[in-house]
C-alpha cells in the first residue's frame, strides 16, 4: 500500500529538511523533486536543450556535481517555467510517489499537480528575509562568496518567476496544511510535521 506525503514551499522554507527527516523517521523513501530540475538546469547550462535535458533525464543525474550552486538553481527555476520540461518529469515524479511503502516528495507543485491525491499536503515557507538568511549561512559555508543582499534578491527573483510561471505555479493546495517555519527551529519544525503526518495517517498515540 502507497501512502504519499506531498511538501510544498518556496526556496529555503526548510521543506528539504522536513522532507528528509519525515522519511526518515517513518521509513519512506524521499525524492527532492527541485534536483530533478536543477540536473536538467545543469544541462543547459552545459549546452543541452531544456525539454529534450528533461526527457533524456535518468536516475543517475540527480547525483552529479555542482547541482546545488546559485547559477544551477536560477537555471533550474527558468527550465521549470517551460510547460514541456514540467510534462517531461511528471511520470518520474508519480511513478516514485506511488511505490508501495510510503514516498515523501518535496518541491513547487507536489500538493497540486503531482499528487492530488496524497494522504498529506504541507506547505511549508517562511519569510523571504529569514529564507535569504538560511541560504546565504548555507552558501559561505560551502565557501560561496555572497553578500546578504544579493541572496535575498535572488530568493525574490525565484519567489516572483515560480508564483507567476503559467505552468504549475507556486501555491499551496486547497487541502494543505500550512506550516510556517520563520521562527521555528528544526526539532520544532519536524515535531510539527510528524504530528500532521501520524494524525492524516492514523498513527499517532
Amino acid at each position: 500500500m502507497s501512502f504519499t506525503v506531498a511538501i510544498d514551499g518556496p526556496a529555503a522554507s526548510g521543506k528539504g529538511t522536513i522532507g528528509r527527516a519525515l522519511a526518515a523517521h517513518f521509513g519512506f523513501r524521499y525524492l527532492d523533486t527541485g534536483l530533478l530540475y536543477r540536473a536538467v538546469g545543469a544541462k543547459v547550462m552545459a549546452g543541452a536543450d531544456p525539454v529534450e535535458a528533461a526527457r533524456a533525464l535518468v536516475a543517475e543525474d540527480l547525483e552529479a556535481e555542482g547541482l546545488r550552486r546559485p547559477e544551477v538553481a536560477q537555471a533550474a527555476s527558468r527550465a521549470a517555467a517551460i510547460p514541456e520540461v514540467r510534462a517531461a518529469l511528471v511520470d518520474f515524479q508519480r511513478a516514485f510517489a506511488t511505490r508501495a511503502g510510503g514516498a515523501v516528495l518535496d518541491g513547487r507543485d507536489i500538493g497540486t499537480v503531482i499528487c492530488p491525491e496524497a494522504q498529506v499536503k504541507l506547505f511549508v515557507t517562511a519569510t523571504p528575509e529569514v529564507r535569504a538568511e538560511r541560504r546565504y549561512l548555507e552558501l559561505v559555508a560551502t565557501g560561496h562568496e555572497v553578500s546578504r543582499d544579493e541572496v535575498l534578491e535572488d530568493v525574490k527573483a525565484r519567489d516572483a518567476r515560480d508564483s507567476a510561471r503559467a505552468a504549475a505555479p507556486l501555491k499551496p493546495a486547497e487541502d494543505a496544511v500550512r506550516l510556517d517555519t520563520s521562527e521555528l527551529s528544526i526539532d520544532a519544525a519536524l515535531a510539527a510535521a510528524v504530528a500532521i503526518v501520524e494524525e492524516r495517517s492514523g498513527s499517532g498515540g
